[in-house]
């Protein structure tokens, strides 16, 4: 079979007039749309690329960047008065990456090969003295974020994803036949539990917790459920296959929001995507699958809920506050970064939504919560976004806080009832 070869990486960028028109918008001039009752506030900007988060009970805010910036890949923003303002920005940590968390007196950040801890001295990170929790995971370049979360028993968990689209043997190659069985799955696409107060551990000392993942960015525990949740980000190239016209393709696969309920869930990747129109796992094309077809994935975990495809779900935050209305108590935010292969249809994403919950499983439809980051309505390529949102926290009272990883903003969301 002829098979054409899809590049993931793009040497050259043509921009249209309309790119330089989202360009010279001023960031400050995009509106931010949220529910009746709620308010934002700018409390950083032009910060770097910045992506999770994690917010002290004092009210400190911590950021993983990307990228680091000035050698430094952690910022600790402060309001030393206590007037509501950030006043005091230090940073440290010599590595980027995206995972950041706080738990029993430590703060937690990951590189994409390795994760860190740092003591919290009297709120006063120890940054002389890092440890290192894990070190040697896996990082090829593509899926290579290391997101975090913590559970109540002294686990870490790590997202490791597959340096893959669908595991096949030419990567990306439409036709391409797919790997079976898929040898990266031993190293990959999935999420390993480290001991969290456990230094020098490399990734043969972690245990396998879920499988079957190709990446998920966004990773969070449930302490009402007690279990872990993914945000899994669905296969590309299906529009390829030609299974359907293109207003169906490019919701396909659903973007998964995953319920890890016991060590050795298996949610069917690179064999299968979920077809949210069917409600089905169903087989992948590279390992014989017409989009229809369930086969083998009869018997891989389904989603608890599903999303349109290509909306890049980079965070999911349950919160636990008491400043917002009572539906949301318990409920999830999710962070939607934007797509970039929706073609030839308009990328979609760029906002945070909301999923209501009840009983520890969603209790009804999603809807947006936050919008308007992209400033514009109609968004053809990515680099047309004025923000990306990627990360969430909850402060210590009760706010939600949002980070963009395109201009390094911060938004904290409060609830006035006004």
């Amino acid at each position: 079979m002829m098979m054409k070869v899809v590049f993931f990486f793009v040497s050259i960028v043509l921009f249209s007039a309309t790119d330089l028109i989202a360009q010279s918008q001023s960031p400050d001039a995009v509106k931010i749309n949220l529910p009746v009752g709620f308010t934002t506030e700018v409390i950083g900007k032009n910060l770097g690329r910045a992506r999770h988060i994690a917010v002290n009970s004092n009210g400190d805010v911590y950021i993983k960047l990307d990228r680091p910036r000035n050698g430094k890949g952690i910022l600790r923003l402060r309001d030393k008065n206590r007037d509501g303002k950030i006043d005091d920005t230090t940073s440290f940590g010599d590595y980027g990456g995206t995972g950041i968390a706080i738990k029993n007196g430590y703060l937690y950040a990951s590189s994409n090969s390795a994760v860190y801890r740092y003591k919290l001295n009297n709120n006063e990170p120890d940054t002389e003295h890092p440890e290192t929790i894990v070190s040697g995971l896996l990082d090829r370049g593509q899926h290579n974020s290391k997101s975090i979360t913590l559970d109540n028993n002294g686990n870490i968990y790590v997202n490791i994803g597959a340096p893959s689209n669908a595991c096949q043997l030419q990567d990306r190659a439409t036709g391409a036949p797919g790997q079976d069985p898929c040898p990266l799955l031993d190293v990959s696409g999935g999420i390993w539990q480290f001991k969290a107060d456990k230094t020098g551990q490399k990734f043969e000392d972690g245990v396998r917790y879920a499988t079957g993942i190709r990446n998920t960015v966004g990773l969070d525990w449930n302490s009402a459920t007690n279990t872990l949740f993914a945000m899994q980000h669905g296969r590309d190239g299906l529009q390829d296959y030609h299974f359907f016209p293109d207003s169906v393709s490019v919701e396909l696969p659903a973007e998964e929001m995953l319920e890890v309920s016991k060590a050795g869930d298996n949610f069917g990747w690179p064999y299968c995507f979920y077809n949210q129109f069917i409600g089905k796992k169903v087989l992948n094309p590279e390992y014989g699958g017409d989009a229809k077809t369930v086969g083998r994935c009869e018997d891989v975990k389904l989603p608890v809920m599903a999303f349109p495809g290509h909306l890049a779900p980079n965070a999911i935050l349950f919160y636990t506050g008491n400043q917002f209305p009572e539906k949301y108590r318990n409920g999830a935010f999710i962070a939607f970064h934007g797509s970039w292969n929706r073609a030839p249809l308009e990328q979609k994403g760029f906002f945070v939504a909301f999923v209501p919950f009840k009983n520890g499983k969603p209790s009804g439809n999603w809807e947006m919560f936050a919008t308007g980051f992209a400033g514009r309505e109609n968004v053809t390529a990515p680099n047309q976004a004025v923000f990306r949102p990627c990360g969430l926290a909850q402060g210590p009272d009760g706010s939600l806080y949002v980070t963009d990883d395109a201009k390094g903003y911060v938004w904290k969301i409060n609830f006035t009832g006004k």
